[in-house]
């Protein structure tokens, strides 16, 4: 928000489009009025993909087709039967939510080395199904079971 002297006030605006995801950068005047956008929500189970779509069902076992372009950050987590949540806009689906953290296997990491434990020691995995790689502490084997925040793409705990 600024005021000059003698001009009108303006509000400096950094948004993402809902439908294109592209960041935009724009001056309104202050009594410029917006309409709400109205986005609906569906709950569903992932079934599979067929690039470049990933199909869901809901409740009513209905199939909800979503693009490679909308999955955003869930493609690092998705694995078949995974609950999740469809955010449609004029009926498209526009993204994907998962649940805030989800329970992984870890597919493959390094050895922990003998006697580099001080401080906090972190090292490579690959999460099985997707192959996302995070980074963990130096304890967790391959075969671990640990669960990993889907906002922030870490590792959480060891179950």
């Amino acid at each position: 928000y600024s005021k000059s002297g003698r001009g009108a006030s303006v509000c400096k605006i950094k948004y993402q489009s809902l439908l294109s995801g592209a960041i935009k950068e724009e001056v309104f005047k202050a009594d410029v009025r917006f309409e709400v956008a109205v986005l609906d929500r569906k709950a569903v189970h992932y079934s599979y993909h067929s690039e470049p779509i990933y199909v869901f069902m809901d409740e009513e076992y209905n199939q909800i087709e979503v693009g490679k372009e909308a999955m955003g950050n869930a493609l690092n987590f998705l694995e078949e039967g995974m609950t999740a949540e469809v955010v449609f806009y004029d009926g498209k689906p526009i993204s994907i939510e998962l649940p805030p953290t989800v329970v992984c296997e870890v597919q493959y990491t390094e050895p922990a080395v003998r006697g580099d434990t001080s401080g906090k020691v972190t090292k490579p995995a690959t999460l099985k199904g997707s192959g996302y790689e995070i980074l963990v502490p130096a304890f967790i084997a391959t075969g671990d079971r640990i669960e990993v925040d889907t906002r922030t793409n870490e590792y959480r705990k060891r179950m």
